[in-house]
């Protein structure tokens, strides 16, 4: 019997530890674009793919990192033009 307790006693902390990480090891998760930039999970983003753009937000689906499309669009915003840049130019 303190054979049997021994010998699981020794066995059980390496099974528990077969994937090969720490128990106390935070994963960092992120995705990033085509070009490499990183962004973090719930971040926004204006993605550009196949002349297409549109929003995406970063997610995890099933322990993988992954774009999902929010919108079919991606906001702009432009300011009107008052003339302000052929002033500045003149000076």
């Amino acid at each position: 019997m303190f054979r049997s307790i021994l010998i699981i006693g020794l066995i059980w902390p390496l099974a528990t530890m077969a994937d090969g990480a720490a128990p106390d090891r935070v994963i960092d998760c992120y995705c990033t674009d085509k070009t490499g930039v990183r962004f973090e999970l719930g971040d926004l983003v204006c993605l550009s793919v196949d002349s297409r753009n549109f929003l995406a937000r970063c997610e995890m689906a099933q322990n993988v990192t992954t774009w999902r499309e929010i919108d079919g669009g991606c906001f702009t915003s432009s300011l009107p033009d008052t003339g302000f840049i052929a002033r500045l130019q003149r000076l």
